[in-house]
């Protein structure tokens, strides 16, 4: 059953590596809590206490503007296949824009996709698991290319431009903190 432990032990930075879908989870004091799925080879742990994720370019930036407000995350993995457990990660999380000198140093953790919008580095202070025995096994067919296709097509002025209309300001109004050039 269920587990508290301080830091990610080796068998969950495994599992970790084979999942292919992971969600978080973040809020302010007020206003809408935000839960996001995430994909593709966007997730990497950088250490026992230590994780990061590419975000990619999307409908909204909540998860941004919610940590700028109030600063605690939760990361969810479940195993679609293979055994039941879910896991997750609680932490307090820094975000770098592709303009930030931390950008550009763990940017090479991803590949290349269009439409990078940040990283998000996040500091474990707990992990916990749980059965997961609700959860239904799920076959993977593979990656959606919907996202790449689209970004690669806007190009990087289409998407400075999305990131002005869609990007500045969260569903509640609060401002994301996304920096634009014009």
């Amino acid at each position: 059953m269920g587990k508290k432990m301080k830091e990610i032990p080796e068998h969950l930075r495994e599992f970790i590596g084979r999942q292919k879908i992971f969600f978080t989870a973040t809020a302010m004091e007020d206003g809408r809590v935000n839960v996001s799925p995430k994909g593709m080879d966007s997730f990497r742990v950088l250490g026992p206490n230590r994780v990061m994720w590419l975000n990619l370019t999307g409908s909204g930036n909540e998860t941004a503007a919610h940590l700028a407000h109030k600063n605690r995350i939760t990361i969810m993995f479940c195993a679609f296949e293979g055994a039941p457990m879910i896991l997750r990660l609680y932490g307090q999380a820094r975000v770098y824009h592709p303009g930030d000198k931390e950008f550009k140093e763990y940017i090479d953790h991803f590949p290349p996709i269009a439409g990078s919008r940040q990283l998000f580095d996040v500091q474990v202070d707990l992990v916990q698991t749980s059965c997961g025995f609700g959860v239904p096994l799920m076959d993977y067919k593979g990656d959606r290319e919907t996202l790449r296709t689209w970004a690669e097509e806007k190009g990087p002025d289409g998407i400075e431009q999305y990131w002005k209309e869609k990007n500045t300001v969260t569903i509640d109004g609060k401002p994301t903190g996304i920096p634009l050039k014009s």
